[in-house]
Formats: C-alpha cells, structure tokens, sequence
C-alpha cells in the first residue's frame, strides 16, 4: 500500500466496500501502487497495467493493455468505440467483486505477463480516421488551420475529429468546427485552455 493513495480510498462515499475490495485484489497480485491522473495506478515494473476508478454508476479495474487480454469470461468491457487499448471490468456492488475474485486475479496475472512479455497494442493510426467533411472543406480553404492542425499531436488531432464527427446534423458539425478553429491555430487541443 502506498500512502499517498490513500486519501482517494478515504473519500469515496459510494463505492468504499468496493474499491477495497479491489484494492486488496490488486495489491495482492505484487504490483506497485501509484497516483496517476487522480487514481490508484498499478504498475510492474513502472509500466502501467490497471487503474481503479470511479463513475455514478459504476467503479471499474481498467486494464491498460485489456485489448490483448483473452476475455473469455466476456467481462472486459471497451468503453467506447474509440478507446483503442484499454478495456474495463464494471462492477456495481461489492458481492460481484468477491463472487469475481479469482477471475479478476486470472486477468490481472495476465496483464502482467503481457508486460513481461512487451507486447504493444497495434494503434490505428490518426490519418486512418475519417475527417468530417466540414472539417475538411475549412482545412482546404485555410492553409493556415491545415498546418496548425498537422502540428498537433496525434491524441490532440484525434479528439478534434472525434468531437467534429459526433453530432448528426452537417450545421452542428460546422458550428464545432468554427468554435474550435482558432484554438487550432493557438497549437491547443481541444481540452486545453
């Protein structure tokens, strides 16, 4: 257990049983306990392996790597169609933890042996997704935007085009695209301020 981590087990109001539960659960499998990103992180030798959190509905073990695990209890779940590696195992009461455990440390110990081994999740590439065709005729027209735009890193690149791709109507997608043009330009990502 790692001191500094405790404070987030401290707080919790809904899921105290069982985000120690998964806590036990983990530590018990010999990874180091870290913060990352607000979070009990569990790494193997500085690598990370699974994260522990929390939402309204539901506290979750998020496997970093869940993409290469073999999932054959069909538990691990890819939070949407865009999370490329990561992949989930929900839970909404402590019983379900308990009832899971052994499973839980199988895909654990797994997760494990994926970063002894060093294996990599193969990412789609940015250019392979599509650009929204409003977002495309601004990029054409403004040589300027283009530019700053290909300036971006890949995950900042990404999130514009999945946030421009969402809505349905074409007159939603251009309202999103003017929004955020000049924070393109700026070299800012879509959540940066």
């Amino acid at each position: 257990m790692n001191s500094n981590v405790d404070f987030y087990f401290n707080k919790a109001q809904k899921w105290q049983e069982e985000l120690d539960q998964l806590r036990m659960i983990v530590l018990d499998c010999g990874l180091t306990e870290e913060l990352k990103w607000g979070c009990p992180c569990y790494t193997f030798q500085e690598r990370n392996v699974v994260l522990i959190h929390v939402f309204k509905e539901y506290c979750a073990l998020l496997f970093f790597k869940g993409a290469l695990l073999n999932n054959t209890d069909g538990l691990l779940i890819q939070q949407t169609e865009n999370v490329q590696a990561a992949r989930q195992i929900r839970f909404i009461n402590v019983l379900e933890i308990i009832e899971q455990k052994p499973i839980l440390k199988a895909c654990i110990h797994e997760a494990i042996e994926v970063e002894k081994a060093g294996l990599r999740v193969e990412l789609k590439k940015t250019d392979k997704f599509p650009i929204p065709e409003e977002f495309q005729a601004k990029l054409n027209q403004i040589p300027a935007l283009k530019t700053a735009f290909e300036a971006l890193t890949p995950g900042r690149q990404r999130a514009y085009i999945f946030h421009f791709s969402k809505p349905k109507q074409s007159k939603t997608r251009e309202a999103r695209v003017e929004k955020y043009m000049l924070q393109i330009l700026s070299g800012k990502g879509l959540n940066d301020e």
